[in-house]
């Protein structure tokens, strides 16, 4: 048995991974130049400084990208604060303030003022027990009222950077699911983590090392034309340099973009609908004890990260700014960061990055077009974070599927594959 895996995004990582793990032949081909799809680190010949495409934050509660980090040795290449903390700022009236959860499921933070939003009330916090709760088919805003203090300075901007869309337009299920597995579960679920040194060194090179420790052969640059399929299976890879004929006993795990899915696949039921994720880096290094990560009210910008060479910010659902003028939306973002720093000056050298079909759109109409791991043909699985996780797509989510993915491609016999495939189990 060999298994294909066509991508190596981190979902296609994760599948293959997991498969090389237990001693199965694995084919990861890629066709970009460098693995990692949209979590992928490069060096930026303008800032003279590795970079990664975006800053992309994963909370503790994480389960899958714990399993993964250590399945590839990396689990020191993650890094935040020791415990839960997060830094918000108002930019229009200046005012700062910090959510201090504390590490048990009880909640009992929410009846200190000095660890709660500022202007909120201990009974505000119920609208975070409604949201835990199964909301099948409804938006956000149909089960919270979306306004008040609250609503614009935590739930707001805590649900638009994990659903990457207008959350009063997001799926309430898939907003619930985050909550359940972070904040309602604690601040021990709920610490901020960062890739350290860089999203490459974290997610994608040790993880492509195992693979070559594994004997897993690894191409880069190597397109997926088509698919020849048969009598309710694959029968072969068409590639740009060649076509690969499956052996009865093979599988292919297909971990590429929806786009390119439905493609390949005519007919799928794929989310059709993407928005925008736009991450700026400053090469400047932020002043002595600048705090890592402060979330933005009232600016363009809306996370600030300091890393020890550079500020970087990210602005999630962003697809209003794209087609802005870069050096205008260079130094709006500066000033947001400026601000939030105390600095001064014109905006250091700096690097926009515009990924405008970053996720599907995180909405109950797009929530329902996601398809399961399990195809109509019995060899072909498919990997993303787009398919039916249960959750956003997100790092964890990608990396679930990568998992479910593997684990339907082993033979019955193995103790993975007797785990429910992600459209059968609950999220």
């Amino acid at each position: 048995m060999r298994v294909h895996v066509v991508g190596a995004g981190l979902a296609g990582l994760s599948a293959a991974v997991a498969l090389a793990a237990r001693g199965i032949p694995v084919e990861l081909s890629e066709a970009a130049a460098q693995a990692g799809g949209r979590c992928r680190s490069y060096h930026d010949a303008q800032l003279g400084m590795v970079i990664d495409n975006g800053n992309h934050l994963v909370l503790s509660g994480n389960a899958a990208v714990g399993r993964y980090l250590r399945a590839i040795g990396a689990e020191d290449r993650l890094t935040g604060p020791p415990r839960p903390e997060f830094h918000f700022r108002d930019l229009r009236g200046g005012e700062a303030w910090t959510i201090r959860p504390n590490e048990g499921p009880l909640p009992w933070w929410v009846l200190h003022p000095g660890r709660r939003v500022p202007g909120t009330q201990p009974r505000d916090y119920l609208a975070l027990a409604a949201l835990t709760r199964r909301h099948p088919g409804k938006r956000i805003g149909e089960v919270l009222a979306c306004r008040g203090p609250l609503w614009d300075r935590l739930l707001r901007p805590f649900l638009v950077a994990a659903l990457n869309t207008a959350p009063e337009e997001g799926s309430a299920d898939l907003a619930g699911a985050v909550l359940r597995e972070t904040l309602a579960r604690g601040g021990r679920a709920s610490l901020p983590r960062i890739a350290t040194p860089s999203l490459a060194a974290a997610f994608v090179d040790p993880a492509l090392e195992r693979l070559r420790q594994a004997g897993a052969t690894v191409r880069m640059g190597r397109r997926l034309r088509g698919l020849e399929l048969a009598e309710g299976r694959v029968t072969a890879l068409v590639f740009a340099d060649g076509t690969v004929p499956l052996a009865p006993g093979d599988a292919l795990v297909l971990a590429v973009p929806p786009w390119v899915a439905r493609d390949l696949l005519p007919g799928l039921t794929a989310p059709d609908s993407f928005r925008a994720i736009l991450n700026a880096h400053f090469r400047i290094a932020p002043p002595p004890g600048a705090t890592e990560m402060v979330g933005l009210i009232g600016g363009t910008a809306e996370w600030v990260f300091a890393f020890p060479d550079r500020l970087s910010v990210t602005v999630s659902a962003a697809d209003h700014l794209l087609d802005m003028e870069i050096d205008t939306l260079t130094a709006r973002l500066w000033h947001d960061v400026a601000v939030t720093h105390g600095l001064a000056g014109p905006p250091p050298p700096c690097r926009i990055v515009k990924e405008k079909r970053a996720t599907f759109a995180a909405t109950p109409g797009q929530e329902a077009r996601r398809p399961g791991a399990r195809t109509a043909w019995r060899n072909l699985f498919l990997a993303g974070d787009w398919i039916a996780t249960g959750l956003p797509a997100t790092i964890e989510g990608a990396l679930r599927a990568g998992e479910t993915a593997a684990a339907l491609a082993l033979s019955p016999a193995h103790p993975l594959a007797r785990q429910p495939a992600l459209a059968e189990a609950a999220p």
